[in-house]
């Protein structure tokens, strides 16, 4: 599936536009997605106060043709992670959970090869526990209700992908572990804590923690991309995602988030400039944090069946990005950039066609061990090829990021803090795989 919206005119794309004329450049964007059956959902960006996109797009409903609006409740992928590191960071305030302290300080019966395993090195990927979302039997397993000690033992006797703290590599199993430290230093369920200390302080009453059984008024339907056209999406049972990815929420309750977190109303300004430094490969505790381009961007992204999602925040300009879908696919990531770009008052989607800076993304990217990305350029486009798969096109997006030609699957690359290409996330079948540059 191509992403239409990336190639619109350069007579609509070159100039960056005054400021009063960016909210209808900015629907105007979203509804090239939309009508390219790309996109389905809500959009907010607000920048140092002012709203200057609040909207929704196609149906919450499709069968019953009700639309999406800002309050319409989103399950919100991983996302749901920067709550859960902020969860953390209120207990460390409190003394109740220390961040160097292994695991098995609340899970005495973990195995030796845990002992190095730290609250700290859970919240930034460098604890190597395996993820079990890229298990080859999660996708039947995914339907199945499980609790947060079964979804431990999924992981607990298998190896460790490097020794902790040698290494970083995306992990919802290390989220899973989080919520276990959550639940049990606090005494309260992950939902009734993330409830009580982090949604009803900011006021964020279209928020909590998802569940299949509960009447959930004004909830997104799920809906993915067919051969055959747009599908419910497939079941996935809310007890599987915990701390990792199982919250819900709307645009409205997401801009609280952003503007109480941001504002100093959970956290101590230290452990805020801890949650949002860097820890390796750009990732700090629960969101990425990437400087580039004399810009500072606090992002996330999130995908589960029926549900891809996208949140932004850039401090200085004290601007935030809101894209939450309900039609599987790549639209809220490259969306969501290029609105960010636009509320900076840049250019919101700039193609990547001269041959000199296609070159910088050129090289070997280690994925694990045995796998890897190697990109090339090949007259004068960019081409990807996965160890074991055929080598394929690269369709450029948003900036950095790019679209596997004829695939739902794209790449970000990451850079350093010099502005250099230093690595790229893969996302593809709602996971996220990182690589760093050979």
């Amino acid at each position: 599936m191509r992403i239409a919206f990336i190639c619109l005119t350069a007579a609509i794309l070159s100039a960056a536009p005054a400021l009063a004329h960016v909210p209808e450049r900015m629907d105007r964007i979203v509804r090239t997605s939309v009508e390219a059956n790309e996109f389905s959902g809500s959009v907010l960006v607000a920048r140092d106060g002012e709203v200057l996109l609040d909207r929704g797009y196609g149906f919450a409903n499709r069968e019953w043709l009700i639309p999406n609006d800002g309050d319409t409740k989103f399950r919100l992928g991983s996302i749901t992670k920067q709550f859960t590191a902020v969860a953390v960071m209120i207990l460390n305030e409190r003394g109740l959970v220390d961040l160097d302290a292994p695991v098995k300080t609340w899970l005495p019966d973990a195995p030796a090869a845990w002992d190095q395993v730290t609250v700290r090195r859970l919240l930034a990927h460098t604890a190597g526990v395996p993820n079990f979302t890229s298990f080859d039997d999660f996708q039947a397993r995914k339907a199945l209700p499980d609790t947060v000690d079964g979804l431990i033992a999924r992981f607990r006797d298998r190896p460790l992908d490097f020794q902790p703290g040698e290494g970083r590599k995306y992990s919802n199993s290390g989220y899973v572990l989080l919520t276990a430290v959550i639940e049990k230093a606090s005494g309260r369920s992950y939902a009734d804590f993330v409830a009580e200390n982090l949604l009803q302080p900011l006021g964020m009453t279209d928020s909590g923690y998802d569940t299949n059984a509960e009447i959930l008024p004004r909830r997104a339907s799920g809906y993915t991309p067919s051969a055959h056209g747009v599908v419910n999406a497939a079941y996935w049972d809310m007890s599987i995602p915990q701390g990792a990815g199982g919250l819900y929420s709307t645009t409205h309750d997401l801009l609280k988030w952003e503007q109480g977190l941001y504002g100093g109303r959970l956290l101590s300004p230290a452990s805020l400039t801890l949650l949002t430094t860097p820890v390796r490969d750009q990732y700090a505790f629960g969101v990425f944090a990437v400087q580039a381009a004399g810009n500072t961007t606090i992002a996330h992204s999130g995908g589960l069946d029926g549900f891809n999602t996208y949140m932004a925040y850039d401090p200085v300009r004290r601007t935030t990005v809101i894209v939450l879908g309900n039609l599987n696919g790549l639209a809220p990531d490259s969306l969501g950039a290029s609105l960010l770009g636009l509320a900076r008052e840049e250019s919101s989607v700039q193609a990547v066609t001269a041959v000199e800076p296609l070159q910088t993304f050129v090289g070997v990217y280690d994925l694990t061990p045995t796998s890897s990305v190697t990109v090339s350029l090949v007259n004068g486009r960019l081409r990807s090829q996965i160890t074991g798969e055929k080598e394929v096109e690269l369709d450029p997006g948003s900036g950095d990021v790019f679209s596997l030609r004829a695939s739902n699957a794209r790449l970000t690359f990451t850079r350093d803090a010099s502005g250099a290409v230093s690595g790229l996330m893969l996302h593809r079948d709602c996971r996220d795989a990182v690589a760093r540059k050979a």
